[in-house]
């Protein structure tokens, strides 16, 4: 086995657990979520997790690792992938990391940036400020310490800019400077990739078409009763990175009693819609994946295809 390991990439709702599935039929594989959301237990329907007889099929790991007021984040998924890519291939299979969480994907590939831990305090203190000025004005101010990273940032982007001018207090080094230094990316314990096959649709309506059934399929399968479930806890806060989540975040506010569920459906299947936008940036940036068509009608074929003919 020369690959160390292949990845399965795309936006969210193109097929890649399908995909996935369809591989581990025909090849000695398992499957390793790249998942940020996936992580989490309790939180199944809006995350859209594999069913218990999807994960009975192949093995699955870091699925249901973290308890939703945990955090989880690039560094840890690092460490993770790396010691488990070793272990599948000790089994003699093939690791297949599967998902859309490109930065986690990046991560692995080219190493982590040592920037600041996260500062709770400044971070209560940035988000009081964004809440009284707004978050445009904040990324204004990260625009003048920081215009690498405010010019890739849409203002409001409250979670990112949020990060950035973070990193600005605690260091004084604006973000930028930690995404170039790529200290880890050569690591002794660097794992690359073979290849990423990356399922991205040639019609941009089809994926909107799929998002859009998928979030009406979430909300007839008990969505908003999930979300009320880890609601009634009292421990989770909507800043959290749990609750951030697509889907999450405009159930929440809807339970709050922010708008119909009109309203919600379509804020729901918007915010969906702009996630897998940021996720097709993040692909077009990556240009050693092997791209398919997965609104072709034989993309899982295709993929299956491409993967058996890497070793």
């Amino acid at each position: 086995m020369n690959t160390p390991w292949l990845g399965i990439a795309g936006p969210t709702a193109c097929g890649k657990t399908a995909a996935a599935l369809a591989l581990a039929r025909v090849r000695p594989v398992e499957i390793v979520s790249v998942d940020s959301a996936l992580v989490y237990r309790g939180m199944d329907i809006g995350t859209a997790k594999p069913s218990a007889a999807e994960l009975a099929e192949v093995p699955h790991h870091l699925i249901d690792i973290r308890d939703p007021s945990e955090s989880y984040n690039a560094a840890a998924f690092v460490a993770d992938a790396r010691r488990l890519i070793g272990e599948i291939r000790a089994r003699g299979r093939l690791p297949l990391l599967v998902g859309g969480t490109m930065l986690y994907f990046k991560a692995l590939i080219d190493g982590i940036d040592p920037m600041p831990a996260a500062d709770p305090a400044v971070r209560a203190q940035l988000d009081a400020e964004g809440a009284a000025h707004g978050w445009p004005a904040m990324h204004a101010r990260l625009a003048e310490v920081d215009p690498v990273t405010a010019a890739r940032l849409a203002p409001n982007d409250s979670q990112r800019i949020q990060r950035a001018l973070e990193v600005w207090h605690a260091s004084g080094q604006p973000l930028s400077h930690f995404h170039a230094a790529k200290a880890m990316a050569t690591d002794a314990h660097s794992t690359g990739a073979a290849a990423i096959l990356s399922l991205e649709p040639t019609d941009r309506a089809w994926l909107h078409a799929r998002i859009a059934q998928r979030f009406d399929t979430m909300l007839a399968a008990g969505f908003l009763d999930e979300v009320r479930a880890l609601r009634a806890r009292g421990d989770l806060q909507p800043d959290m990175p749990s609750m951030r989540c697509v889907g999450y975040r405009q159930a929440l506010e809807f339970l709050e009693g922010h708008g119909s569920m009109t309203e919600l459906r379509e804020r729901g299947i918007a915010a969906t819609r702009q996630l897998a936008k940021r996720q097709i940036t993040w692909l077009r940036s990556m240009p050693t994946r092997r791209v398919i068509a997965a609104d072709a009608p034989d993309a899982v074929a295709q993929l299956v295809q491409a993967a058996q003919g890497i070793e």
